[in-house]
């Protein structure tokens, strides 16, 4: 077999959803920077408004906001690749007492998957 396969560059975005979601359970975003790019976005909506900017946003929350959550769970609920390009979504439970839905937007750059941009839902606590 040559080339690279679909499973081994699944198996690549998995890994760094994964550093993603280690990085929120364990509230350190130095665990999570290395699966974003330097110029990656994230954004949501607030009571009916947009908001979000820079993915330093992000770290900063984690980092402040965050607490560890060792009880979190998360789950890789679709994947989509194209050649470069790749869609993800990962549902997590419990962290920091939050639910929450993202959506990510991946990039092959120089032969390694980075995040590109990141939107998200904050499900309410029932």
């Amino acid at each position: 077999m040559s080339g690279i396969t679909y499973v081994q560059e699944y198996n690549a975005v998995v890994e760094v959803l994964n550093k993603y979601s280690e990085g929120g359970v364990k509230a350190k975003s130095e665990i999570m920077k290395p699966a974003f790019s330097d110029k990656a976005t994230m954004f949501a909506v607030d009571s009916g408004k947009l908001v979000g900017g820079g993915i330093e946003g992000l770290f900063e929350a984690i980092d402040t906001q965050f607490k560890p959550s060792p009880d979190a769970r998360s789950a890789v609920v679709s994947i989509d690749i194209v050649g470069t390009t790749a869609s993800a979504r990962v549902d997590t439970d419990n962290l920091s007492g939050f639910r929450f839905t993202d959506f990510f937007h991946l990039l092959k750059v120089e032969g390694e998957w980075t995040i590109v941009s990141k939107i998200y839902y904050s499900h309410r606590n029932t």
